[in-house]
């Protein structure tokens, strides 16, 4: 397939810079960018040099491929209607607002032969490339996504919001199948959740504990994993992150050894939108799947119905056998 014809819909905070990547990419060529806010897109597509749009239907039939970057609230009839367009669809995550809706947006991506992908794009981290070959078989992981409060966003909870990646990560380790979810959550400024904590067990004998809050006074995107013979510390903000293996050795002090690890600056975005146009124009594997986003998608409602399962949000834990 030559250079693929591409647009977005939805350019704000996230979109503008899928706009941004589309229009350097070698294998893509921006054909125009949609939003509902009249200044908004102006001022984009101006930026870009490319047609703007109010109504999406007006760059489908001159596009193969376009990312979607709208409200979660509004991913399943954006998405409907792009793959019933005949159009590969990169989504920002969430997949969608309910895993029924995923569902569905899998089935007609199926159906009409076309990539569906999910924007989970802490998978593309380049920090996660270093780390990934050292996981085995983890015993605890330890994850805490912090962030100060933005009132972009707030459609959805922190769950939805925040934690959702760091759902995506654990599950792209191999873990095997979740045994049991416990969680707590409150809402603190704003009608949903801000604040959410999650212990989720899984079948092969990890335990990993989770925290998301979107009311913290900086951000903060760290993870620890424990296994035998290996412990990995790792900041997906600064992309650093410490080894500490067990050698052979008489004593402690030689039996460990202590690796730093320090990931390029190449941007995650680009990396999942190359991976995006690569497996429209050869097939090949990459990116987060639609059924891996809704597979995070499920795990997320499991910790938001143990939240929902207590009477007051703190008042203790509430466990989901799944």
């Amino acid at each position: 397939m030559e250079t693929l014809n591409v647009g977005v819909i939805g350019v704000g905070h996230l979109g503008q810079h899928h706009a941004r990547i589309y229009s350097e990419l070698p294998q893509t060529r921006l054909v125009g960018v949609v939003d509902i806010d009249q200044p908004r897109r102006t001022e984009i597509g101006a930026r870009f040099g490319v047609a703007h749009f109010e109504d999406r239907r007006s760059v489908l039939d001159q596009v193969d491929a376009v990312s979607v970057a709208v409200p979660t609230l509004q991913h399943r009839e954006v998405v409907l209607d792009c793959l019933d367009a005949g159009v590969h669809v990169l989504v920002e995550k969430p997949l969608a607002v309910t895993p029924d809706e995923g569902r569905q947006m899998i089935d007609r991506a199926r159906q009409k032969g076309l990539v569906l992908h999910v924007g989970h794009v802490e998978r593309f981290n380049p920090v996660r490339d270093l780390v990934y070959d050292c996981i085995s078989n983890p015993g605890f992981i330890e994850c805490h996504r912090l962030a100060s409060f933005q009132p972009r966003g707030t459609d959805v909870d922190v769950v939805l919001d925040l934690m959702i990646h760091d759902v995506d990560l654990i599950l792209s380790f191999g873990l095997g199948k979740v045994s049991s979810v416990e969680a707590v959550g409150t809402a603190v400024l704003s009608p949903q959740v801000d604040f959410a904590h999650a212990r989720i067990e899984f079948d092969k004998g990890c335990v990993v504990n989770l925290t998301a809050s979107r009311v913290s006074t900086g951000r903060l995107r760290k993870m620890r994993l424990f296994q035998e013979d290996l412990y990995l510390s790792v900041d997906f903000l600064s992309r650093q992150g410490i080894v500490y293996r067990r050698a052979n050795g008489t004593d402690v002090e030689s039996a460990v050894r202590e690796e730093s690890i320090q990931a390029g600056d190449e941007e995650p975005l680009k990396r999942e939108l190359q991976a995006f146009a690569q497996a429209i124009r050869t097939g090949a594997p990459g990116g987060v799947s639609g059924e891996e986003g809704l597979a995070a998608l499920e795990l997320v409602h499991a910790i938001k119905q143990a939240i929902r399962g207590k009477a007051h949000p703190l008042a203790g834990l509430s466990r989901v056998a799944l």
